[in-house]
């Protein structure tokens, strides 16, 4: 058995430690008119009828394939794909970004392939990326981090704040790309160590595809396609699915539940890290599993709603918001069975 813990990640422990940081912060709040409410995804700072949405995230250890590989082109898109993708979750339009680059030796080449990324990430997301900060730091890093903050603006009056949900909700999932940038020390343990692959190794049951190609391949974007749907149809929630799986549903609305009953099919590199251990349970808490983003709204505005995200990337409605109080997720998984996150 193969779970997240044993790779170095432990959720629960990251949820305490981000707490006892918060903690000490909450007094600065009240130095500026801060909408505390809503922060969910991304904070929000009220500017008169407007509101300016901020959120910060790197690549995590997606880096430590990219060495593996040597291959660092498509990095920043996933920098840019974490931030801008929890700034639309409040109803934002992400505007900018500035990048933070910590090296333990700087590096011309590597730096000139980053920056492909990150302009091919700026490109898709509509944004610019107006500045940064690159640090030299022997000792404290190993080979580099890659990390991102990014701005946002949304009239006050049209921030998603999870508060409209409500019970009935149909619950609508954009299809991910893949492993995107969370969960990757559980399928480097999993793939590296459990199965004793290499980076250029097949990816078990898949001939085609290599396991460095499966976890380097980039964050979807999802900018353009809720950006339209916003314009039309009137949204109750949005949810990135990212490190914590399905358990980012719950931080949208107390009181509420949500039943998924009808999930894409598995993707090849979450059947693989099943397939080497890891429990049923623990691979929709750590991954995506196909679903990189979540829409909530009535009903009858289902169909509308496809027609608008279908034009981008795949997406079903994947169950129904249910008030029965308990804040759970409950999903039917890859092998039909249902679990409760």
């Amino acid at each position: 058995m193969v779970t997240y813990s044993e790779s170095g990640v432990d959720i629960d422990l990251e949820e305490v430690t981000v707490e006892a940081m918060v903690s000490q912060l909450k007094s600065t709040l009240k130095l500026q008119d801060v909408i505390t409410d809503t922060g969910h995804f991304a904070a929000l700072l009220r500017l008169g009828d407007k509101a300016l949405a901020m959120s910060t995230d790197g690549v995590g250890s997606k880096i430590l394939v990219a060495e593996l590989m040597d291959k660092y082109d498509t990095v920043g898109i996933d920098c840019v794909a974490m931030v801008v993708n929890d700034i639309l979750c409040v109803g934002a339009k992400p505007l900018a970004m500035v990048d933070y680059l910590a090296v333990e030796k700087p590096d011309p080449e590597i730096a000139s392939q980053l920056g492909k990324g990150l302009a091919e990430g700026s490109l898709d997301a509509n944004i610019a990326m107006i500045g940064g900060e690159t640090a030299s730091l022997p000792g404290i890093v190993h080979n580099l981090d890659l990390a991102g903050t990014g701005i946002g603006i949304v009239d006050t009056n049209r921030i998603i704040s999870g508060e409209e949900i409500r019970e009935g909700d149909a619950v609508i999932g954009i299809g991910s790309s893949g492993i995107h940038s969370n969960g990757l020390s559980l399928a480097r343990k999993a793939f590296f160590e459990e199965a004793q692959l290499k980076i250029s190794d097949p990816l078990p049951d898949y001939p085609d595809i290599t396991v460095g190609e499966v976890l380097l391949e980039p964050t979807r974007i999802y900018v353009k396609p809720v950006m339209d749907l916003l314009s039309e149809v009137d949204v109750h929630g949005l949810a990135h699915i990212t490190g914590g799986g399905f358990n980012n549903l719950k931080r949208l609305k107390k009181g509420l539940s949500y039943h998924l009953d009808n999930l894409p099919d598995p993707m090849p590199v979450f059947e693989s890290i099943y397939s080497l251990g890891v429990p049923l349970e623990e691979m929709y808490r750590v991954f995506n599993m196909g679903v990189g983003f979540a829409i909530i709204t009535h009903p009858e505005n289902v169909q509308q709603t496809l027609k608008i995200i279908t034009k981008y990337y795949p997406a079903q409605q994947i169950g129904k918001v249910v008030a029965d109080g308990k804040g759970q997720v409950k999903l039917k998984t890859m092998e039909k069975s249902w679990i409760e996150l």
